[in-house]
């Protein structure tokens, strides 16, 4: 081996040529020694420092301006295939050389990171011929040269053997690394990744302020916690925690992390141990002369550690609602060193506090709570109620990763039963769990147990079977003043279309007056008042619905309890204070315990007279209605009488109350109040209705009632006296029973009837009184059985036979039998007389048979009318005599299961009428026998 080729131009300012005699005198005295430091370099450079190039210069930059005390600069170029690594900050120096030349040796000291150490070896990657020029002076390293110098071929230790050069160093710069590119080694591609990864080598040494490759420039600044990395396509920023470690992690312009996910340890410049951690980590830990791998054993443990513990301070620099963004994510480690730190981290993180909570205090993790399932907003209202509940939008599986609790809504169900909250809180924890039901993270049977406040400041355990009511705030206020047991009137405030899906109910006025607690609470009003209860809030608070009802308002309604004259009643019990009522009624009807009383004036004075009447109270006549009625319990005047009057119950009742109420000499006032009204008009002319049936028998009109006068043109003369003039229509005192027939609707009618026509001071026509017991027949009543009956002469008897056959009237005086046309033997049951069929009776005189085919006048009079002769014959008297009730009478014919007429046309018509089915022509009959010319027949 030779010592070398002469020194260039210039001083050998670093003892270059001393250190190259060292090297080569070791190589001479150990021929292995070249060995070594050939293999030891061919590592360095194809192992562990093959891709290590900028990251190694930029730490020697880094340790030049911390040695300077500056922040520095860096500029990279390309220059005719020589790359150009250009610095400030201190200079080269002789312990730097010596620390090139050496590969198992470094001269940093300190805090440094880089500084000409065994990483310079890195630039051998890319070139066989590197130089560093300085300020301060400059030495080469060259594989020719470094051959030539040992006198050997093939690969040899390029660095180990220096040379002074005397080069001038860039402008603004105070050392420059040149490395002329091996012709395998793309220059453009190597500025490429550098470029990549220049934010990157900013961040990780803080002495650099600017970095500039082949002319674009990236620059470093830092403002308390945050670091800016500024390049020529943008920025990043990164807030940091610094202490014995540094971690960092991105945040946009208004502090909002992004996690990393996937990054490897840096040492601070990257190794290769992976890492899976939401922060970037660079910490001083122990690693392989490479600098590629971690060191394990006890020390690094300790420095994971610790870098664990100063993480939290990295969390506790973000917005309370940015912090779980720092919580590794579950996953498999990335390598040992990544499983040692997040299980690290995570403990970290349960044990210190650094959790926001809603009632803006922090907690460890392990103190946090979370819900179940993201509900908005519900956390912010439940802050004082769970301790530890975390603030802001948290997954349940980031807390539990740092031993947080999550709590499901059936607990956070538990926690808000008993507790006491304005509505308004209410609708709002009904709002937010409201978007849950819809968006189906909860579901709405598992809310049956939320608490829901009432009108009246209770608190129901669930909203099945509550009201959410419509209406005004007064009336909801009323509400809320009553004590109406089982009535569960959502507070208006807290109502929430949630409550209603949960099994609340909506209810407006009809509905709430339809619930079975009001009205029980209605019914009981007035036994509640008179007891000592106050009944002004129930009765304000019913009205009030009774008013936006209307006429809907249900009928029970009158049992509400009002304030009357001096007492408390019945609404329906009462008249209002103007009621044209008051002077109808009967004077006793308003006293002390009467019927009905007066409503306080001054209560009337405040409540609209319709709504008044709504509720019951009686302006005029009240209207009975039941759609399917069933039995007579409606309380009407001798309500029952009437039903057992009717043929069949009615499918609708429409009556009138009070009408028994009336005095006795009011009622043509009464009737003209009732015909006022269309309801009660219409009430009083319902076919068979209670109170035209009522009002007929039961009223009265000049002393008597209205079914015993007629009206001035009904065809009663004799049976009943003209309706005195009473200021009444025709039409009014026909529907209140002023008679215009004989039509008979009660057993009392039917006596008063019959009574009538035995009353020997009326004189009544025959026709007139064949009418009415024909009515009376016809009326299907059991009337009692009169003291006489008026005969067909218009005479009264004692007793009669009632006619049922017309050949008895032959043989009796008119004064002597009862005419009834329609149904004789029912009227002489109802009578209690016999039938004139059954009076015994004889015909006496001696008659001679003859077939009617064998009188020649009867076959012309057959001929005439187109009349079949009938069978059989007919007995022929001349006279015919009949013996009954012990004398004996001429009559024109006869039947007693054998026709008998007398030798005369009248007889003989009457007989072959009768035979022949043509009654009604016995009397035209009789004319053609007479006459049986066509004139006759015709006239």
């Amino acid at each position: 081996m030779s010592s070398g080729s002469a020194e260039p131009v210039g001083a050998d300012s670093f003892g270059a040529a001393r250190l190259r005699e060292a090297t080569l005198r070791a190589w001479r005295d150990s021929p292995t020694r070249l060995i070594e430091d050939t293999n030891v370099e061919r590592d360095l450079r194809v192992g562990a420092y093959r891709d290590r190039l900028f990251v190694e210069l930029a730490q020697n930059a880094a340790d030049a301006a911390m040695a300077a005390g500056v922040p520095g600069r860096v500029r990279v170029s390309l220059v005719d295939r020589e790359l150009r690594f250009a610095n400030t900050g201190a200079p080269l120096d002789a312990r730097g050389v010596a620390s090139l030349a050496s590969l198992r040796a470094s001269g940093k000291t300190g805090e440094t990171v880089g500084r000409f150490g065994v990483g310079f070896a890195a630039v051998r990657t890319v070139s066989d011929e590197p130089r560093v020029v300085s300020r301060t002076g400059g030495v080469a390293v060259s594989a020719g040269r470094t051959r030539e110098a040992a006198g050997i071929e093939g690969d040899v230790p390029v660095l180990r053997l220096p040379w002074p050069v005397d080069e001038d160093v860039p402008e603004g710069f105070d050392t420059e690394v040149r490395l002329p590119l091996r012709d395998d080694v793309d220059g453009r591609a190597l500025l490429d990744d550098l470029a990549r990864d220049v934010a990157d080598l900013l961040l990780a040494l803080p002495w650099l302020a600017e970095f500039e490759v082949d002319g674009r420039v990236w620059t470093r600044s830092s403002e308390q916690d945050v670091v800016e990395i500024r390049g020529p396509v943008g920025e990043t920023r990164w807030l940091t925690h610094r202490g014995d470690v540094v971690w960092a992690i991105p945040v946009d312009r208004d502090g909002v992390p992004e996690s990393l996910g996937e990054d490897v340890l840096r040492a601070p410049t990257p190794t290769d141990d992976a890492l899976s951690l939401p922060a970037r980590l660079l910490a001083a830990v122990p690693v392989e002369p490479s600098r590629r791998r971690v060191l394990p054993g006890p020390e690094l443990n300790a420095a994971l550690e610790k870098a664990a513990a100063e993480y939290v301070g990295l969390v506790r620099l973000l917005s309370p609602e940015h912090r779980f963004v720092l919580v590794p994510r579950p996953g498999f480690p990335k390598s040992t060193v990544d499983a040692k730190l997040r299980d690290e981290m995570l403990a970290a993180l349960s044990n210190e506090t650094w959790v926001s909570t809603q009632d803006k205090s922090e907690v460890s993790g392990r103190q946090a709570r979370v819900l179940d399932v993201e509900v908005p907003g519900l956390p912010e209202l439940l802050a004082d109620l769970v301790p530890g509940l975390v603030k802001g939008s948290v997954s349940a599986p980031a807390l539990k990763s740092v031993s947080g609790q999550v709590i499901g809504i059936e607990e956070v169900l538990e926690t808000l039963t008993g507790v006491a909250r304005d509505p308004g809180w209410w609708r709002e924890v009904y709002a937010a769990l409201a978007i849950a039901v819809d968006s189906h993270a909860v579901a709405a049977s598992k809310l049956d147990g939320l608490p829901v406040p009432l009108s009246d400041g209770r608190t129901l355990p669930g909203a099945r079977g509550s009201l959410l009511v419509e209406g005004s705030a007064e009336l909801l206020e009323l509400l809320s003043d009553v004590d109406i047991p089982g009535l569960r009137l959502v507070h208006p405030t807290a109502s929430h279309p949630l409550l209603e899906r949960l099994g609340a109910k909506h209810a407006d006025a009809r509905e709430l007056l339809n619930t079975d607690q009001l009205r029980d609470a209605v019914e009981r009003s007035v036994e509640d008042v008179r007891s000592g209860l106050d009944g002004t809030t129930l009765a304000g608070a019913v009205l009030r619905l009774v008013a936006d009802c209307g006429d809907d308002a249900p009928r029970w309604v009158g049992a509400l309890a009002l304030p009357a004259t001096d007492t408390w009643r019945r609404a329906d019990e009462l008249v209002l204070p103007a009621s044209p009522l008051i002077d109808v009624f009967d004077e006793e009807v308003f006293e002390e315990d009467g019927a009905l009383d007066v409503l306080d004036e001054d209560f009337a004075e405040d409540w609209p007279a319709e709504t008044l009447k709504a509720a019951g109270v009686l302006d005029s006549f009240a209207l009975v209605v039941d759609d399917e009625p069933h039995e007579p319990d409606h309380d009407l005047p001798d309500e029952e009488t009437w039903w057992d009057s009717l043929p069949e119950p009615p499918s609708t009742l429409v009556a009138i109350r009070d009408l028994d109420l009336v005095a006795d000499d009011s009622w043509p006032a009464a009737l003209r109040l009732l015909a006022a009204r269309p309801e009660t008009w219409h009430a009083l002319r319902a076919p068979r209705g209670h109170a035209a049936w009522w009002i007929a028998q039961y009223a009265v009109l000049d002393g008597f009632a209205p079914n015993e006068w007629r009206l001035p043109d009904a065809d009663l003369a004799g049976l009943y006296d003209v309706v005195p003039d009473l200021g009444l229509s025709e039409q009014l005192l026909a529907a209140a029973g002023v008679r215009a027939d004989l039509e008979l609707s009660t057993v009392e009618e039917a006596d008063d009837l019959l009574d009538r026509l035995a009353d020997p001071d009326r004189a009544v026509s025959a026709g007139l009184t064949a009418r009415a017991y024909d009515a009376v027949v016809e009326s299907g009543l059991e009337p009692r059985v009169p003291r006489g009956v008026r005969a067909a002469d218009g005479a009264v008897a004692a007793d009669a036979l009632v006619l049922d056959v017309p050949w008895v009237a032959g043989a009796l005086e008119p004064d002597r039998y009862v005419v009834a046309p329609e149904d004789p033997e029912r009227l002489a049951d109802l009578l209690d007389l016999p039938l004139a069929s059954a009076a015994p009776a004889e015909v006496t005189s001696a008659g001679e048979y003859a077939p009617w085919a064998e009188l020649p006048a009867l076959k012309l009079v057959a001929d005439q009318l187109g009349v079949r002769l009938p069978d059989g014959g007919v007995l022929v008297h001349d006279p015919l005599t009949v013996s009954i009730e012990g004398a004996e009478h001429d009559v024109q014919w006869w039947s007693d299961g054998r026709l008998h007429a007398a030798d005369t046309s009248e007889g003989l018509a009457r007989a072959f009428a009768w035979a022949a089915g043509r009654w009604p022509d016995r009397h035209l009959i009789t004319a053609l026998l007479d006459d049986p010319s066509p004139r006759t027949l015709l006239s």
